[in-house]
């Protein structure tokens, strides 16, 4: 039998550690608990990855591609209404169903992680320009710079919300209510 190729084995460990983080914060979980989870040795992991610190940023890595990549299959899918207030719709819900990976990522960067910062800066501009692109595809009636903002800006206040279990605060409703919106302002 072949010996797994290394990136079913990072793949394996990545997915181990999103998975403690789905009840624990990074701190609170060791390496030995991810290699046990990944079913590695803790030298196989440690081959792989030197600290947490190196295995959040391959999160961090995963999870932004994933996001990039299903909002353009999204958009480009032509069966779908991808409309501008549709699309307000689908990058709010899609950021929040990823509020627990999202939590993690912004307070390592806000504690300290300097690193994990700047790289969480840089992808966040580059996702907002796509979402900005992406707008300006669809309408001139909004400022699709703005807008993506403002998305992304809500988006973070919305995983807040759900993160301090707001029970006064109607999540879906203000998502719909923020697509309504934008779509009555694209009409005018």
């Amino acid at each position: 039998m072949a010996a797994p190729r290394k990136d079913n084995v990072k793949e394996k460990i990545l997915d181990a550690a999103q998975e403690l983080l789905k009840t624990g914060s990074l701190s609170d979980i060791t390496l030995s608990e991810i290699a046990a989870r990944a079913g590695v040795s803790k030298g196989t992991l440690y081959y792989h990855y030197k600290n947490k610190t190196d295995i959040l940023f391959d999160i961090t890595d995963r999870y932004l591609n994933r996001q990039w990549d299903e909002l353009i299959s999204w958009t480009e899918n032509r069966e779908k209404d991808t409309s501008i207030h549709r699309l307000v719709m689908y990058v709010m819900q899609r950021n929040v169903e990823s509020a627990g990976i999202r939590l993690h990522l912004l307070n390592a960067a806000m504690l300290g992680d300097e690193a994990l910062r700047e790289k969480l800066i840089d992808r966040y501009g580059e996702f907002e320009k796509l979402i900005a692109s992406k707008i300006a595809e669809r309408t001139s009636s909004v400022e699709a710079d703005y807008l993506a903002r403002l998305i992304l800006l809500s988006s973070d206040g919305l995983i807040v919300q759900e993160a301090i279990k707001n029970g006064s605060f109607d999540t879906a409703a203000f998502i719909a209510q923020s697509a309504e919106y934008i779509r009555k302002f694209n009409e005018r």
